[in-house]
């Protein structure tokens, strides 16, 4: 029969492999136990030679499934590239002999870890098949950028260099955004000496030029609606509305000056020569290389001091707790319009301009940063490190000189306040959701809702992006108000597949840091659009054909897949049954871990393919006082992690069995409650940092399994087993010391509290 399953198993005898262990056992194993039709051994699994043995087999028709027991899943995936058949990887280099010494004493417990890990690979390679993508493909070489800042406007020409059609969307009459205000830009280029020309003036040009790039000006998405490779938006300009259809978004919506009004201490709103760096900026322009200005009275300034992190890298209600990036560089440059024009006019009128940079802590990043700085010194820029008690009505500062520890006033003609940047990010979905539901908590019981609860809904927040998806009309934000981007792994992807934040709607930055975030978010708006095209993930599992499938008669509509989704990729139909939109789906198998009737599942990652590996390890009894331990380990940070400390050479328990899962969000409580109930002695999951800070690739998957690991006490309790037995770790990828401490630490405990009853 053409589909019948025929299972090689290949066991590498190399990196020390066939030295360490018993490979014609581990054959053994895999014939008898493991039920495969072939199994062969290599000296060199990964070589020319080997690979084609493993190939052979498959274009003979002797295998059409293979287990390979040699290195790493993440490891030689080049060569063990077999793309017509499923594959399972089982680990017995960095899984097994790395991490145990090489004695005679830990040569037993060191085969039976290799021969469990062969069982696994056999029982995982029956519950997988070929995925194969579904008929939902689209691709449409289109991206939409919206937002007509420097960040926008550098998205739409590397697109449009790249070939394909762009549409820009600019919500007010002319692009340019914050940089088209300013008189000159911190220096791009060696020797980082001076000011530079911002090229906003040259970019819309370009772009004006351009016949693969669409400009809206006065418009706003009304709409967005759809998948990568194929969103629909509805552009609306005044009365007319227009319908675009694209295959990714790119949002550059930019930022806004943080309100100097609530600076009172500043004396902003009082004092007309106190302003801000934008502020600045519009001096500087209507200058233009003349003498710069005080409004108050139009005379020339003299002694201008400028007042590092107003309102920002605070804790102060209303402040802003993070540094916005550019300002201390923006107050260098702006210092340097001062003194290079005073250098200009000197032969003529002998103006000197004294500019003073008063600081707690001076943050000038890029690569000429610090070249930057020390221009400014050659310039004659004063650099004082102090803190700013106030500025009065007539410009007078007060400040405490942290050097000379000791209080002083300068009396200024201008005063420039470094204020920093509050991100256009669109509605805080999730904020207000949080808030309504308080409300409601409020009136159910009565009570009088909380005064500060009604101010803040009442604060009108305008869409940017008007999604039509059921988790909100916009991205989702970090604590402080920014779109939401996987910043350390992942930077540009948000939770919503194929739309990609750009510019400091993403993150605090300078213009610079914003061209370069727009030329990367751009390249993942390509990447979205052409894996839609073909059906694959578009990250983290790039090229992953997998999406998930359920069966419709298990189904209980309880819709917790679709409440714990993070990424918006399922809904119901219109019989109240799950429907997956594959194109949003990012496979990290949440949905999975969710369905508590276990009917969800992908064509290459299960509840079987999984629950069958933690099922086909040998339990010894009680009496060969052999302990099991699972662990569950993210496949992003925790498996790497795993693997670095074997290459370290960090040893562990010898009575511990690793299997990679695709996020802890996936797993199943199932899992823990079969192996529970099989004898294992204790489980540990190991997964991603949680919370604002998150680490996890997939956003809320770690903090999924760790709410719904909190509930499994009672399952303990129901099985009268200790609490202890089951362990939750956040791991980083950089873990590789604290890994094995915690695999030893379980093993430590499961040794005080005794192994599990259920042995037999």
């Amino acid at each position: 029969m053409a589909d019948e399953v025929k299972i090689g198993a290949y066991i590498c005898k190399g990196c020390d492999l066939g030295n360490r262990l018993n490979a014609d056992q581990l054959e053994m194993i895999a014939t008898r136990e493991g039920r495969v039709a072939t199994a062969k051994t290599h000296d060199f699994l990964c070589g020319s030679d080997g690979v084609k043995m493993i190939q052979d087999d498959i274009d003979s028709g002797e295998a059409n499934r293979i287990v390979i027991a040699a290195c790493s899943r993440r490891a030689k995936t080049d060569a063990f590239n077999f793309t017509t058949v499923p594959v399972s990887r089982v680990n017995l280099r960095e899984g097994v002999i790395w991490v145990r010494p090489e004695t005679d004493e830990a040569q037993e417990t060191t085969q039976e870890m290799a021969e469990d890990y062969v069982r696994m690979g056999c029982a995982e390679i029956k519950f997988m098949a070929m995925p194969k993508a579904s008929e939902e493909q689209g691709t449409n070489r289109h991206v939409m950028v919206v937002g007509g800042g420097i960040t926008g406007m550098t998205a739409a020409l590397e697109a449009a260099r790249a070939g394909y059609q762009v549409s820009i969307v600019e919500k007010s009459a002319a692009l340019g955004g914050s940089a088209g205000q300013l008189y000159k830009r911190a220096p791009t280029r060696a020797p980082y000496a001076d000011p530079e020309d911002t090229g906003v003036e040259t970019m819309i040009k370009m772009l004006e030029e351009d016949d693969k790039v669409t400009i809206y000006l006065n418009s706003t998405l009304s709409n967005t609606d759809g998948a990568p490779g194929r969103f629909n938006i509805d552009i609306s300009s005044g009365d007319n509305t227009q319908t675009v259809s694209c295959g990714s978004i790119i949002q550059a919506s930019g930022m806004t000056e943080f309100d100097a009004n609530t600076l009172t201490e500043f004396s902003y709103s009082e004092a007309p020569d106190v302003i801000t760096q934008l502020e600045m900026e519009a001096l500087a322009k209507a200058a233009n290389g003349g003498a710069i200005k005080r409004p108050s009275d139009g005379k020339e300034v003299k002694n201008v001091v400028f007042v590092q992190c107003a309102g920002q890298r605070s804790d102060k209600d209303g402040h802003l707790s993070y540094c916005s990036g550019h300002c201390c560089n923006t107050s260098i440059k702006q210092a340097m319009y001062l003194k290079d024009n005073a250098e200009a006019s000197r032969a003529g009128s002998g103006i000197d301009i004294q500019t003073t940079i008063l600081f707690t802590d001076l943050r000038t990043p890029g690569a000429g940063g610090e070249d930057f700085y020390r221009s400014g010194q050659s310039k004659g820029i004063t650099f004082r490190k102090a803190t700013v008690s106030g500025v009065d009505k007539n410009a007078k500062v007060s400040l405490k000189d942290l050097i000379l520890d000791e209080d002083d006033s300068i009396d200024a003609d201008l005063v420039v306040l470094a204020t920093g940047m509050i991100p256009n990010s669109g509605r805080n979905n999730e904020r207000e959701n949080e808030l309504n539901a308080q409300k409601t908590q409020f009136e159910a019981e009565n009570k009088e809702v909380p005064q500060e609860i009604l101010d803040e809904i009442a604060i009108p927040v305008e869409s940017i992006l008007n999604l039509n998806y059921k988790q909100g009309s916009d991205l989702p934000q970090l604590v402080s108000g920014f779109n939401d981007s996987h910043f350390i792994c992942f930077p540009y992807e948000t939770r919503r597949t194929g739309i990609y934040a750009a510019g400091p709607t993403r993150r605090p930055m300078d213009t610079q840091q914003a061209q370069e975030d727009a030329t990367g978010a751009t390249m993942k708006a390509i990447q979205s659009i052409e894996n839609a095209g073909k059906g694959m993930a578009a990250h983290p599992r790039a090229g992953d054909l997998s999406y998930p499938s359920f069966r419709k008669e298990g189904c209980t509509q309880c819709k917790r897949c679709m409440m714990e989704c993070p990424f918006g990729a399922i809904h119901s139909d219109e019989k109240g049954y799950p429907q997956y939109n594959e194109a949003r789906c990012r496979r990290c198998g949440t949905c999975m871990g969710a369905c508590p009737v276990r009917v969800i599942s992908f064509e290459n990652y299960s509840i079987d393919s999984v629950g069958q590996q933690i099922k086909a390890v040998d339990i010894p009894d009680e009496f060969d006082e052999k302990p099991r331990l699972l662990v569950l380990a993210c496949e992003n940070d925790a498996y790497p992690a795993l693997d670095m400390a074997a290459q370290n050479r960090f040893e562990y328990s010898a009575f511990v069995r690793v299997i990679p899962v695709r996020c802890l969000g996936s797993v199943n409580t199932i899992w823990i409650t079969d192996a529970l109930n099989s004898g294992y002695d204790g489980v540990i999951m190991m997964g991603c940092k949680k919370g604002d800070d998150y680490q996890c690739h997939f956003v809320k998957g770690s903090e999924m399994a760790h709410v719904r690991m909190s509930k499994i006490a009672d399952t303990l309790q129901t099985l009268n087993l200790e609490e202890e037995r089951v362990a939750v770790h956040e791991v980083a990828i950089t873990d590789i010391h604290r890994v094995p401490e915690l695999i030893d630490d379980m093993a430590k405990t499961i040794d005080e509290i005794g192994m599990s009853p259920f042995k037999f």
